[in-house]
């Protein structure tokens, strides 16, 4: 499987952005997709992730009511979005995007064995 992240930037407390991540080389069907991100000095920790039908979806406590995960594609190549709404500083870290062969997520970053380059969110006034 491979993970292609974007859509990162700068953005001012309160503004959104909507992350891409671009999966191919294996059939959607066959795989689900987490969303972490990792700020300087800290851990990587989960933020979102959605089964491999789309049925099922999780977010992080911190994140819940602001962030949304949804995806769309042809199952050749398929895209999974971070949407993110009501930015806080905290939110600011290196966010990646995660794919795991199972049909259920994990919100532990150790299940997930491949993964895109990250890209950078950057919350400050």
């Amino acid at each position: 499987v491979q993970l292609q992240a974007s859509g990162g930037g700068q953005v001012q407390p309160g503004g959104s952005l909507r992350l891409s991540c671009v999966t191919s080389g294996r059939p959607f069907g066959t795989f689900a997709v987490g969303w972490f991100r990792q700020a300087p000095g800290q851990e990587r920790e989960f933020v979102a992730a959605i089964t491999w039908d789309g049925g099922n979806t999780h977010s992080a406590d911190s994140v819940k009511g602001r962030f949304a995960i949804t995806m769309s594609g042809d199952n050749a190549k398929n895209t999974v979005y971070l949407q993110m709404n009501s930015l806080k500083p905290d939110d600011t870290a290196v966010y990646y995007c995660a794919a795991r062969l199972s049909t259920y997520y994990s919100i532990r970053p150790r299940d997930y064995g491949y993964w895109g380059q990250g890209t950078q969110v950057t919350v400050s006034s």
